[in-house]
């Protein structure tokens, strides 16, 4: 399929090229965004244990996050090639082949237990399979992306397909399923739009990776941070009830589509302590500091901060920046 002009504003919710965006009022690396809350009990459900070591949380941009958890090496929708499409030069061509980096991929990743997909758009799942095979880390995921995966010749004993719902144990960390919602373009419609029942053909052009549902997920570590992490800009209200993350990871919405997207994420969430927009950098540059942002969409994230700051006084919000080590 030959490149075409195409308003990417229309098709995704995706950022574009532009200026570096500036932090303001950010919590600082690695510095602990959290206070320990006075007179609450444990859980009955779950006994704390001590955990194997520090945990650290790193943005590999788009929604993509590497968290280490003592020994163990937790990835959401790693995204590290960041390949040229045209969506941000206004001539996106979804016939555009998909391809690994793998030395870029080589350079950010030493190892990996278990690799969290919220939905199967290239930009979250492209490097996947990737890492799958070179690490022999668990892929949990959609039907989808648990058939797209075997197209890939990844092994199914390694894959883990769910829908929502399920609480998976880790020793010391459970991962919470939550079926949620894909973002919505200035059409109410969504890019590429389809699941895969069936094992397809491998894969060769980004078109051949559809939406295939949307997850999000709950990390909770035992003596350390509940994480809530989004891969899309839409959710089930009702599916947020009773998780209150002490950390929740907020996809930027490029439309106003969804209605009222900031003021009921932030009620649904109990208002975490610490916010933390992402999905807002152009995944098509290199991965390096500062992130690049298009002045509209630093338009978008600066109204999104201010929105979360005025529905949600109490929470600290983190701009975060390429590969630093958070603690929370």
């Amino acid at each position: 399929m030959p490149a075409h002009p195409f308003d990417r504003r229309r098709f995704l919710r995706h950022t574009a090229a532009g200026a570096a965006v500036v932090t303001t009022g950010a919590l600082a690396p690695g510095t602990a965004g959290l206070a320990a809350p006075t007179g609450t009990a444990a859980p009955a459900a779950r006994s704390p244990r001590p955990r194997s070591g520090p945990v650290s949380l790193r943005w590999w941009g788009t929604a993509g996050w590497r968290i280490d958890i003592g020994a163990r090496t937790v990835l959401v929708d790693p995204y590290l090639s960041r390949f040229d499409t045209g969506l941000f030069a206004d001539r996106f061509d979804p016939a555009t082949p998909l391809t690994v980096d793998t030395e870029v991929v080589d350079s950010h990743l030493d190892r990996a237990t278990t690799v969290l997909v919220t939905h199967t758009h290239w930009d979250h799942y492209n490097d996947v399979p990737y890492i799958a095979g070179r690490t022999g880390a668990r892929v949990v995921g959609t039907l989808t992306a648990y058939h797209l995966a075997l197209a890939y010749g990844v092994p199914a004993a390694q894959l883990s397909p769910v829908k929502g719902g399920e609480v998976l144990e880790f020793g010391d960390h459970s991962i919470e399923v939550v079926a949620a919602l894909h973002s919505r373009n200035a059409g109410y419609s969504l890019a590429f739009p389809g699941i895969r029942v069936d094992p397809p053909q491998r894969p060769a052009t980004i078109a051949d990776l559809p939406e295939g549902d949307t997850l999000a997920y709950h990390l909770r570590v035992d003596g350390g941070p509940s994480v809530f992490f989004m891969g899309a800009s839409d959710f089930v209200a009702r599916n947020l009830t009773g998780l209150a993350p002490d950390v929740a990871m907020v996809a930027l919405p490029a439309t106003t589509a969804t209605a009222d997207y900031v003021p009921r994420l932030m009620a649904a969430l109990d208002r975490p302590k610490v916010v933390v927009p992402v999905h807002w950098d152009n995944f098509e540059t290199p991965l390096t500091n500062p992130p690049t942002v298009a002045p509209k969409d630093r338009e978008r994230l600066d109204a999104l901060v201010a929105e979360v700051r005025r529905v949600s006084p109490h929470s600290r919000v983190l701009v975060p920046e390429y590969g630093t080590a958070y603690h929370f």
